[in-house]
Formats: structure tokens, sequence, C-alpha cells
């Protein structure tokens, strides 16, 4: 696949506090790449530094080739990005912000309609399109800036943390949605503190800390660096106790070992990974 987001030792200070401290990655054209860790961690600076709207102290940042400080309006036009505080207009109904974020993107005028139409009808937003943004839920409000962001068609979508502070039924929304748009071609690169989210819709997962990367793969490759099977069970002060292993019959023999003590054998998470690999606790991280 070809690498659509470059990242090279990249660095970026807030006076004498390292925000983002020499990480490397990239993102390859048509995944769903997602970036792990909890707030603080450095995930909204990066996307800021991808998206050309922070710069940074040192390192490199590629869009599809193009440098973002020597090449940057080249870069910039590949690039649709829904931040996690909404930028629409909550005093206009959502087709006139889809009309502005198209006039933005020097769409031409005889084509905005069309545009704008379109798009909306592929994300199913049109018996919204007259409504007041502020009169959305939260869920269709980020559904309506997902639309803004990709009005131009973008070959890559940047989220950044598009279910903070959703419930559960718009959360699922937005997680569809997520998968049409990649379906239909679009890479998606997204920030997340929800474990469950990066676990669900990720095809590669990068986890950084402190402004560390501190592990980057596939689910099944992150799991591997500290095994496949879970055995939970509690120590002899109550205390819980996770150990893993590489097989379900490695697992089994060492429950084996524990006497009366309750028990469970499972699949390894990407929670535990987390927690094995940053000693953060908690399925939604803070």
């Amino acid at each position: 696949m070809n690498r659509i987001v470059e990242v090279n030792n990249l660095v970026v200070r807030f006076g004498d506090f390292t925000a983002v401290n020499g990480i490397s990655f990239d993102v390859k054209e048509g995944e769903i790449f997602g970036f792990l860790g909890p707030n603080g961690a450095g995930k909204t600076t990066t996307i800021r530094t991808i998206t050309t709207i922070q710069e940074y102290d040192s390192g490199s940042v590629k869009i599809d080739g193009h440098d973002i400080k020597t090449e940057y309006l080249e870069a910039r036009k590949l690039i649709g990005i829904a931040q996690q505080h909404i930028s629409l207009d909550k005093d206009l109904t959502v087709r006139q912000n889809l009309k502005h974020h198209a006039i933005l993107h020097k769409i031409p005028r005889k084509d905005i309609d069309r545009v704008v139409k379109e798009t909306a009808d592929i994300l199913e937003l049109g018996e919204f399109m007259d409504h007041k943004v502020m009169d959305l839920s939260g869920g269709w409000k980020r559904k309506a800036a997902i639309v803004a962001a990709i009005i131009h068609n973008p070959k890559i979508l940047l989220l950044d943390e598009p279910t903070a502070g959703l419930d559960t039924r718009s959360r699922y929304m937005l997680w569809d949605l997520v998968r049409m748009l990649n379906a239909r071609g679009t890479t998606i690169f997204l920030t997340t503190h929800y474990i469950e989210e990066a676990e669900s819709l990720c095809d590669r997962v990068a986890i950084i800390n402190h402004g560390k990367l501190v592990a980057i793969g596939t689910t099944d490759e992150l799991r591997d660096m500290i095994g496949k099977v879970a055995v939970d069970t509690t120590d002899d002060n109550g205390k819980r106790m996770v150990r893993y292993f590489e097989t379900r019959e490695a697992a089994k023999d060492f429950s084996a070992t524990l006497g009366e003590r309750m028990f469970s054998v499972r699949r390894t998470t990407l929670e535990d990974v987390f927690l094995e690999i940053t000693g953060e606790s908690g399925r939604k991280l803070q």
C-alpha cells in the first residue's frame, strides 16, 4: 500500500513542555488508522501538526509525498479534518454551513449545490439540511461536521476524538459512518481514548503516551506483544492479577496451579496491551 501520511521524528514543544517527543509512523492508503492514548498524551497536537494548524520544532510530515512545510497547499488539499470541538456555525443551517465549507475549498460556485447535495445524500443527512446546527443532537452535529470535512473529497480524513461525549447510540452511528466512508475509499486517521473504539474500527493502532509512541500494529500484533490468552485472578491480598500466555493450553496449565482461587481464562484485549505497556488503567482513558 502507498503511504499517505509519513511522520518522521516529529517533535512539538510548548515552551519547556514537549508535547510530542520524536514520534515516527505512517498511515497506509485505504486503512483506518487509530491513535490511542489518554487525554494529554499528544494525540490532538499530532493531528493539528499533520493538518498544518500547529507548527512543529523538528522532524518532518508528508501527505501523499508532499512535505507540509515546503508544499503546504498541495498537502492541505488532500486533507479533511473534523476536530473534537464542532467548528460549524451553530446559528446557520447545515446546508448553509456546507455551502460555506465548499466555498472555502474553492469548489466552483456552479457546482456547489450539486456537491453539497451529493455529499449530504451519501451520508444520509438530507432530512437535517435545513435545521440549524444548534438544534441538532450531539451525534448529528458530529455527522454534519464530518460531511463538511469531506465536501472537497479529500484523500484522507482526520477525526479528532470523533465520539467523545456522545451517548452509546450516537457513538455507534458515528462508527457506522466511519466504516462507510472507508469502504468508499477514504483513508481514515482517528484519535481516541476509547479502547473499544480503536479495537472495533481500526486496521492498525498506534499507542501514544506522554508524547511518545510506545507501540504500533494490528490488534493481533499488539496482543502478540504480551500473549494471546489472559488469566484473570487475584493474589493472596485480593488484588487483581493478570497473567498472559501464548496458548490456551498454557493458560489452562497455569490455572490448574491456582487451587481454590477464582479465575477466568479469556482472549487478550487491546486494553490489556495498553495496561501492560503504559501502566495506565480504565477502559475510558482519562
